[in-house]
């Protein structure tokens, strides 16, 4: 099951990084919170691109038999949620991203940044 998530997370991560999402965050909850094993967390700069972002990884991971449970804010385009359940989406307009703060609230799980340069990581412990 691990793998399967695993699987479900990167995946997520490709289609993201694929339309250029910007300041892509991994939060690990494993350990920490029982619903869920991930938050991915990045930012659109539009609600263009956000909803340019949320096509690409609802139906990039249909495609690969993965459907989310449900996803949220799709209308609005402010913070788009896609579940996964073990792996939730957040795609932000950098306004909103800022003012919920997701890496501020969930500060004590470790956090992997990934660069906006397609293979650069950086990980941040507590």
């Amino acid at each position: 099951m691990s793998d399967q998530i695993e699987t479900i997370r990167d995946r997520c991560i490709f289609h993201l990084q694929s339309l250029k999402a910007r300041d892509i965050a991994v939060i690990d909850l494993r350990g920490i919170a029982d619903f869920s094993d991930y938050f991915i967390v990045c930012t659109g700069a539009v609600d263009t691109q956000v909803r340019a972002l949320t096509d690409a990884v609802t139906h990039g991971l249909k495609s690969e038999g993965h459907r989310p449970w449900q996803v949220e804010g799709y209308d609005t385009r402010k913070w788009v949620l896609i579940d996964f359940v073990d792996v939730v989406v957040h795609i932000f307009q950098p306004e909103s991203r800022q003012f919920y703060g997701l890496e501020r609230l969930w500060s004590d799980a470790p956090i992997v940044h990934i660069s906006d340069e397609e293979s650069e990581v950086e990980v941040q412990n507590p």
